[in-house]
């Protein structure tokens, strides 16, 4: 009985070839201003054709700006012009040419936006410094103390982000992505919009579910409507900010509740997938960490919906991510930090579950 990592994951008319994959992470690294501001390099391309050589399945692009107000750091990847479409070309045509699916995170960071690289310290660049620029958000609360006191976006403006959604997913199609994936964790925009602990709206994109889910689910069918149909589509969610899950903070939250509720409406919208991350919502919330400690909520979302799920956070063994999926609690695993560690985890965890990924012609003899 072959291992379940290694067996095919078909979603719409697309098949991966394997159920280990790699988890956007952002590498902070294409140019700020000029010509070249969010166009993928060569670092890009070495990274991420590192992992497709290591035999990871799909490979989703780090989170990839709609729009430069929407970086998360002025060295953020963007898709709103068509240079950065060609820079982009280069790295999918090489993850096809291994047999690695190449999709991509769009994303808009909202409130956390115009933040130094991390190395640099990550904090705040305020408005007037020479890098940075004035953050959105659907209310004007800033994301901790040392953030800049965001915009709060008119209709107007959530109408034009939810077109900058669609065109950057048009680019991505010519870009050759295979899978697009909408951004709706760890405090970007459409998260902001979703939690009551960041969004006080008293319109019709704030106060009750339905009305805080309005954005998130606009983007979702401007995306849909433009990416092929038979294209899968994923959405990645914070399962929760931690709030509820602390009895000592009293802040209001979006809870694993909300995001059971909201999964089920999604499969009406066209998402195909729901990548199950946490946290990132409200600064200072206390999260339990621990070996695949955000697995039980892609697992409850798998079980009370139906949809598709992908389980991602301290999953660094070959063992464990097997036993996620042979248990039945993910239908895909995401790998972060371990393929930074390791970009062949995936050629090496064939190995030890006895599995086959493709390998280069050139690696032969490490097999």
């Amino acid at each position: 009985m072959s291992a379940a990592l290694f067996e095919p994951c078909t979603l719409r008319s697309l098949t991966v070839p394997n159920r280990l994959w790699m988890a956007p992470m952002c590498q902070y690294s294409a140019e700020a201003f000029g010509p070249n501001a969010g166009v993928a390099n060569d670092w890009h391309f070495a990274h991420y054709a590192a992992r497709a050589t290591g035999g990871t399945g799909l490979i989703l692009v780090e989170a990839t700006a709609v729009s430069p107000e929407g970086r998360i750091s002025p060295g953020d990847l963007g898709l709103w012009n068509d240079t950065q479409v060609e820079a982009a070309r280069r790295i999918t045509s090489f993850l096809e040419s291994q047999g690695t699916v190449p999709g991509i995170q769009l994303a808009h960071a909202g409130r956390k936006a115009s933040t130094d690289l991390p190395w640099l310290g990550g904090g705040p660049l305020a408005v007037d410094m020479e890098q940075g620029w004035l953050p959105v958000g659907p209310s004007p609360l800033p994301y901790d103390t040392d953030h800049t006191v965001p915009a709060e976006l008119t209709t107007d403006r959530i109408k034009e982000i939810v077109g900058q959604f669609a065109d950057a997913a048009k680019r991505a199609l010519a870009a050759g992505f295979r899978v697009a994936e909408i951004h709706g964790a760890h405090g970007y925009l459409i998260g902001e919009f979703l939690s009551p602990n960041s969004n006080h709206r008293t319109d019709e994109y704030g106060g009750s579910f339905e009305n805080r889910t309005r954005l998130a689910l606009e983007i979702v069918d401007a995306v849909r409507a433009v990416w092929p149909e038979e294209l899968p589509l994923f959405f990645r969610i914070s399962a929760t900010d931690w709030l509820s899950e602390n009895a000592d903070d009293e802040r209001e939250g979006w809870t694993a509740d909300d995001t059971v509720r909201f999964a089920r409406e999604l499969p009406a919208h066209g998402v195909d997938l729901l990548d199950v991350s946490s946290g990132g919502l409200a600064p200072r919330a206390r999260i339990e960490t621990g070996p695949g400690y955000q697995v039980p909520f892609a697992e409850r979302v798998k079980r009370e919906t139906g949809l598709p799920v992908a389980a991602v956070g301290m999953i660094t063994d070959a063992e464990q991510a097997e036993k996620i999926l042979a248990n039945g609690e993910a239908d895909a695993v995401l790998l972060g930090r371990e393929l930074l560690r390791n970009p062949s985890f995936a050629r090496h965890a064939a190995r030890e579950l006895g599995g086959l990924v493709n390998t280069p012609d050139q690696y032969h003899r490490a097999v």
